[in-house]
């Protein structure tokens, strides 16, 4: 791993998370996700959203960027309270999103962008984490479950945008971390 650091995204960094978000999507869910809709995916439109995510993202909500040395954002991992239902909001977290520039996969970059997020996790007092992933993702599976994620039973169909997407959800739960004060 180059050197690198991570730190709190601000609403100066949608441009540089929306080109990460949006060429991430392209190449991890090709043959996973209609091709026409990973073409049609736009930084501009996707910095507009992030623009307002970091603006009205709730006090448990953080995106935490992955710099390299040059200072350039080439991942990021967003975390909250867990938006489940059946999640228990006082010890129940969860992982949004990770991504890493495909082009910086393998160097380390996720591996310290999940370890940041749920350092986060536990700092803000929760005790246990979720993720959802692609059903068909193998890639990101393999990924969790090398960090001690383990699926939880529950799947769900997200057809938002048009097309349905099968999801099974991760959870990891504490003492993966301690809360760095502690």
């Amino acid at each position: 791993m180059l050197a690198v650091h991570i730190r709190l995204a601000t609403v100066d960094d949608a441009a540089a998370l929306a080109i990460v978000h949006v060429r991430t999507w392209q190449v991890a869910y090709r043959g996973q996700v209609p091709q026409d809709y990973l073409d049609a995916l736009d930084p501009a439109q996707r910095r507009q959203m992030w623009e307002q995510w970091l603006r009205d993202a709730d006090p448990l909500t953080s995106t935490l960027a992955l710099r390299d040395a040059a200072g350039a954002v080439i991942g990021f991992v967003t975390v909250s309270g867990s938006r489940d239902p059946d999640a228990d909001p006082q010890v129940m977290g969860e992982v949004k999103a990770i991504y890493v520039l495909p082009e910086r996969w393998g160097e380390g970059g996720g591996r310290l962008l999940m370890e940041a997020g749920l350092r986060k996790l536990a700092d803000a007092g929760f005790h246990a984490a979720t993720l959802w992933v692609l059903e068909a993702n193998r890639q990101a599976r393999r990924f969790y479950e090398a960090g001690g994620w383990r699926p939880d039973g529950a799947a769900k169909t997200d057809e938002i945008r048009g097309f349905p997407l099968v999801e099974v959800r991760y959870r990891v739960a504490w003492p993966v971390l301690r809360p760095s004060g502690g």
